[in-house]
């Protein structure tokens, strides 16, 4: 007979992203259960978000009680389950009352989503990482300085007081997939590798003349053709142009700067390189998906006794 008492979860973290949904079900400020599943906001409809999260935590709500759920991310977009209204930068990150509150049909839980944050001038938005950036200043106390964060859509940020000053997105890793997988290229880049030599010499061309990128781009195809260009070495050209074409565009922000680098393991490794081959000092110590949970743990703030109710 298995007398072991059952653990009910006492809140929910969650990242609920473009692609995927990524969850921490905790006991007190303890991960007792995670996990990343392919319910992104780009395949869901308003109907599907209780659902899921039905799904994924029934076995760790307590019937007698609202379980507090808090959501940063694109569940917040306008597409998403509810528009969590952007804040304007100069601001610090979102705190929990001005999250938004949704109304579920399921009793056992209570849902927040948290805001993300808008720049006017010149236009830009974000949604999730400055959940991130949150983290970051939890883990790092005084934080002054540029972080960027690497992603589908990279983030340079400015950061001092405690505030986003300032920010800049670029479609690098979107350009990148679509050139390898859906171009006229998508038959020359490898899946996957890097080699540092070859990538740091495709940032050097670009940083030094970005005007040439477009026909640098297309002579991957065509030495590929006439050169018997490698697929792997035309995979570390295809992301050195692109890098450096940000790197380009980023210089504001990294020129003269200690840059703090959020993001996973690979595609953070490929902006350490690029930053460090042009003399930045780097910080490179916690990934995206940690820093996502700190960031929800400060919010939350269970240790004060907040309650999201």
């Amino acid at each position: 007979m298995n007398n072991k008492k059952k653990t009910y979860c006492d809140w929910v973290a969650v990242d609920w992203g473009t692609s995927n949904m990524r969850y921490w079900v905790m006991h007190s400020n303890e991960v007792i259960h995670s996990s990343r599943t392919p319910f992104g906001m780009v395949n869901l409809d308003r109907a599907c978000y209780e659902n899921i999260l039905v799904d994924e935590l029934d076995t760790f709500l307590n019937p007698s009680i609202c379980t507090p759920i808090l959501i940063c991310g694109m569940a917040g977009a306008r597409q998403g389950w509810k528009e969590a209204p952007y804040k304007s930068v100069p601001c610090k990150p979102p705190e929990l009352h001005e999250a938004v509150s949704v109304k579920c049909k399921d009793s056992r839980f209570i849902v927040k989503i948290l805001p993300g944050l808008k720049q006017n001038r010149p236009a830009d938005i974000m949604r999730g990482e400055e959940t991130q950036i949150k983290g970051i200043l939890e883990k790092h106390d005084r934080f002054d300085g540029v972080v960027c964060l690497p992603g589908t859509h990279t983030k340079w940020v400015r950061i001092s007081a405690g505030e986003v000053v300032s920010f800049q997105t670029f479609m690098t890793g979107e350009l990148f997939s679509l050139l390898s997988e859906k171009s006229v290229l998508k038959h020359s880049i490898a899946k996957e590798g890097l080699d540092e030599k070859i990538f740091k010499s495709s940032i050097e061309e670009i940083i030094s003349n970005n005007k040439i990128f477009a026909a640098k781009v297309f002579g991957l195809r065509a030495e590929s053709i006439i050169k018997s260009l490698s697929v792997s070495d035309a995979r570390s050209r295809l992301s050195g142009y692109l890098i450096g074409l940000e790197l380009s565009g980023s210089r504001a922000y990294w020129l003269g700067e200690t840059v703090f680098i959020l993001g996973e393991d690979s595609i953070s490794l490929a902006y350490e390189i690029g930053l460090r081959s042009q003399g930045v000092e780097v910080i490179r110590d916690l990934l995206d998906m940690e820093a996502s949970l700190e960031g929800l743990k400060a919010i939350f703030n269970l240790k004060n006794g907040m309650n999201i109710s």
